[in-house]
């Protein structure tokens, strides 16, 4: 992959709530981009359930989804944590992806961050989705590690993340995602 051209990112949140802090973590993703990145947030409310009895051929909002990562040059995934794991609606959306053929999944770099209302962030449903990722042949990026604690304390009414570490935190894994996903793409 060349240099200088514009990485294209994919931006997934594992919540669906309309007031989501992971959504507002990609949105403000958006605003520190490093230069030649560009950040598409998608959502994935409209996913239906995975069944293995509709996936020939896969319904269309399904076949959209994996098109759309398939065309993305790396993912930046926000997961929240629920039960001490990622979201349903995400593991959902990820089982969609991994499935053949053409597993748009497969070889793609990703970058993993998330917030939670909890003290200890997201960590331990970013440590299962980079089990998920890795499992399905997605390149997942080490560090740096965005967990976002006390979510409901640093973000303001409006979705505005207002803690400076955090905020460091999420410019540096931006920033990291750029020659990670240039090494790694085929």
């Amino acid at each position: 992959m060349t240099e200088h051209r514009t990485l294209n990112v994919l931006g997934i949140s594992g919540s669906l709530r309309e007031g989501s802090y992971n959504t507002a973590l990609l949105r403000t993703a958006r605003e520190l981009l490093p230069p030649g990145m560009t950040l598409d947030i998608m959502e994935i409310a409209e996913l239906p359930l995975f069944n293995q009895e509709n996936e020939n051929p896969f319904p269309a909002v399904v076949a959209e989804f994996r098109e759309r990562i398939a065309l993305a040059d790396a993912l930046l995934i926000a997961s929240p944590e629920y039960n001490s794991s990622v979201s349903g609606a995400l593991k959902n959306a990820l089982d969609w992806a991994s499935r053949p053929p053409r597993q748009p999944l497969k070889s793609k770099p990703v970058a993993i961050l998330g917030a939670s209302t909890g003290n200890f962030g997201t960590v331990r449903a970013q440590l299962h989705l980079r089990q998920i990722l890795t499992h399905v042949g997605a390149l997942p990026l080490g560090k740096p590690e965005v967990l976002v604690a006390r979510a409901d304390q640093v973000f303001d009414a409006d979705g505005n993340l207002l803690d400076q570490v955090a905020l460091g935190l999420l410019r540096d894994l931006l920033e990291a995602l750029a020659p990670w996903t240039r090494r790694m793409a085929p």
